[in-house]
């Protein structure tokens, strides 16, 4: 691990010091939040940016780690697939067996014979983009609290269910029409009054978990039934320009903000407060649909 204090490390540093961790606790426990601590990341953004910038989840990555090295043990010597199997964390030979035949598509019994195919799942690596040849459009904003009403979903951010759950979320609200409901209670108002917004916040470490409200700024003043109202407290934002057709274009957004604006600027991302989505009216599916990210930003000491 980097020698380096923490308050010196940057953000490939610590990125590249949590991954370590994982690699080297492949054999043994692997605690996330302990891989989060190392990132300077709460549980959920490390999760999140992890997710982001490799295209797998922190368990997949975990997952076909330690199933690659597994391969390759009982390729290359006699040791007892029981063993293995305990060895990368399965309750019982046959979890490890199902897993195995899911990712390489044979017994582990099998991968001992001369000549067969074994798939590898290489270790990653992180790196910051240095290509500058996409311009990335940002303005800080300090904005007062401000409260948002709306349908609120809590849910885990552990096993990154959260991809799963937040989409499904959206969905469901359009069908049962939330959305319609809260689009009719938009105020107009402010930077933030002509747009449904989508809202990560109340973050718990026991239990690991988070609330993610689709709703609009200010609402009425008697909330609906079914809805709730949410405080977002004050905060500096950093404010992103996305555009393209979704969900691809603020996939790739959030991306860049974790590997190109936080690396390159003074600021690190303000923990105990709220990411907010900012979805305009508009089809989402066209190419040149606008929508913003708020981002909330602390600088660096």
């Amino acid at each position: 691990m980097n020698s380096k204090g923490t308050e010196e490390l940057t953000w490939l540093d610590r990125m590249m010091n949590a991954l370590e961790y994982l690699e080297s606790s492949l054999d043994g426990e692997v605690d996330i939040n302990a891989a989060s601590r190392i990132a300077c990341s709460s549980t959920f953004h490390f999760q999140r940016m992890f997710h982001l910038l490799t295209g797998v989840t922190v368990s997949e990555y975990v997952r076909k780690r330690r199933l690659s090295l597994a391969a390759q043990e009982l390729a290359s010597s006699s040791i007892k697939v029981i063993d293995v199997a305990m060895k990368y964390d399965y309750d019982t030979p046959e979890a490890f067996c199902k897993a195995f035949r899911k990712a390489h598509g044979i017994t582990p019994s099998a991968a001992r014979l001369p000549g067969t195919k074994l798939k590898l799942f290489p270790r990653l690596s992180f790196h910051i983009s240095l290509k500058g040849d996409k311009d990335m459009d940002y303005r800080i904003v300090e904005k007062e609290a401000f409260s948002v009403v709306g349908k609120a979903l809590t849910m885990p951010y552990t096993n990154d269910e959260n991809l799963i759950l937040i989409p499904e979320f959206w969905q469901k609200s359009t069908r049962n029409g939330t959305l319609s409901q809260l689009e009719s209670m938009m105020s107009g108002k402010g930077e933030l009054g002509s747009a449904i917004l989508g809202v990560c916040t109340e973050f718990k470490s026991d239990p690991q978990e988070f609330t993610y409200v689709i709703g609009v700024q200010g609402g009425p003043e008697q909330v609906p039934q079914g809805l709730v109202r949410k405080e977002i407290p004050a905060a500096t934002w950093a404010a992103f320009e996305c555009v393209g057709a979704l969900p691809d274009a603020i996939q790739a957004l959030w991306a860049r903000v974790f590997s190109e604006f936080f690396p390159a600027t003074g600021f690190n991302h303000a923990e105990g407060g709220a990411d907010v989505e900012v979805y305009p009216s508009g089809n989402v599916q066209d190419e040149n649909y606008k929508c913003e990210v708020w981002i909330p930003v602390v600088k660096k000491t």
